[in-house]
């Protein structure tokens, strides 16, 4: 698409635009969307203006504009992500079942990991984890478990970058974090006490295809204080049944 005169793409800036929203900003005004976008005033009314026009946003009763069904409509066509959660959630359901907790389903994304799904019961405990959400790989559970089946070259640059801590026990060491990838590489699973929040635990599996090539992450959380062999149990069950029913390149 044709730059501004900065140098920068429609594309660019109908990205920046839409990124302006995430769950706790679900309404915006042009004004609001401009500042967040870096755009100026002018640019972020007639891009708002066009993209209510074609269905990407939807303009609300009082001027403010959200996202519109027609982008998720658009996304969910042909999406790796949409499949993947196909196949994927009959086995979270029945993991859910047994855990009663959190279940969730991971996949590696620009170096975070990315939320597909999560199946909740009301009374679970505390999770911060969001559907479209994401978490640093070094911090979550899943996000522990894609790291250590990912390329050299993104676990060098992880463990070259930024490791902020969520609380006490996140892992923030280069040199135990590589210990710790080692170790999930060898088992197979984590177990996560404390790495994101100081009352839960994160269990996670790998999920792989029939070529054996490690798709996404199914973990759970559970309180600290529970016991996570029977969590365990049933999220390796799961990921057993699942890479049956993924075919190889999935």
């Amino acid at each position: 698409m044709a730059n501004s005169p900065s140098g920068e793409s429609v594309s660019e800036r109908i990205l920046r635009v839409l990124e302006s929203f995430d769950t706790d900003r679900t309404a915006l005004t042009a004004t609001e969307i401009g500042r967040l976008a870096r755009l100026p005033s002018s640019t972020a009314h007639r891009l708002v203006s066009e993209l209510v026009a074609t269905g990407l946003l939807e303009r609300l009763a009082d001027g403010r504009v959200q996202l519109g069904m027609h982008l998720w409509e658009i996304a969910q066509r042909g999406s790796r992500a949409l499949r993947l959660r196909q196949v994927v959630l009959p086995y979270m359901e029945r993991v859910q079942t047994r855990v009663r907790e959190h279940t969730q389903l991971g996949v590696l994304e620009n170096g975070e990991v990315l939320f597909l799904e999560r199946l909740s019961d009301p009374h679970a405990v505390s999770n911060i984890t969001r559907i479209a959400g994401r978490l640093p790989l070094h911090a979550s559970s899943s996000g522990l478990v894609l790291l250590a089946f990912s390329p050299d070259e993104m676990q060098g640059d992880a463990l070259e970058g930024r490791l902020d801590p969520f609380t006490p026990d996140t892992v923030t060491d280069p040199d135990r974090l590589r210990e710790l990838l080692a170790q999930i590489r060898r088992d197979e699973f984590v177990v996560a006490p404390g790495y994101v929040e100081p009352v839960s635990t994160g269990i996670a599996v790998p999920l792989r295809d029939g070529a054996g090539r490690v798709l996404a992450a199914l973990s759970v959380v559970v309180p600290r204080a529970a016991p996570t062999a029977g969590a365990l149990e049933e999220l390796r069950a799961a990921a057993a049944g699942i890479a049956r029913r993924l075919p190889r390149g999935s």
